[in-house]
């Protein structure tokens, strides 16, 4: 029920640098009511309008702090997200997004797991090979996939 929130209304628009359009970026909420240090924030499965953006084409602003690359975002040991707080994910698309209504498909990853992961999976293999975005393994609360229409005014 609560993955209905993860990304929040209203919140799409293009990003323009020195008068370019750079790309787009959409407010999300983490899905953990505990929070998370954002070193454990893996990346995230974007898709929209049916185009999948990479972990490398994305970028992540929090705590007022300009958006970092999630190579930057892993090395965050002691900065934290908090429930409560929206960030903005960042993606690198050369003329952002067209006026109108866009399907997002979204899905965080994080390595805030804990509990049996089952299939075999300890912590070591887990902290090893990482779940990529898009992985259940690294959604912790929200399993899924979860679509969502914005509109880019």
């Amino acid at each position: 029920m609560y993955d209905s929130y993860l990304v929040v209304k209203d919140t799409l628009q293009n990003d323009v640098e020195n008068g370019k359009t750079v790309g787009f970026s959409f407010g999300v909420r983490l899905a953990n009511y505990r929070g998370i240090f954002l070193s454990l924030v893996n990346g995230f499965y974007v898709e929209v309008d049916g185009k999948v953006y990479s972990r490398d084409e994305q970028t992540f602003e929090i705590n007022g702090r300009p958006a970092r690359s999630m190579d930057e975002i892993a090395k965050c040991y002691w900065e934290h997200w908090d429930m409560q707080d929206m960030g903005r994910v960042h993606i690198l698309e050369e003329g952002g997004l067209a006026p109108g209504e866009h399907k997002i498909t979204y899905m965080e990853c994080n390595l805030a797991y804990y509990g049996y992961h089952g299939k075999g999976c300890d912590d070591e293999i887990f902290v090893k090979n990482p779940p990529q975005p898009g992985d259940p393994m690294g959604s912790e609360k929200t399993p899924i996939k979860n679509d969502y229409v914005l509109e880019l005014r």
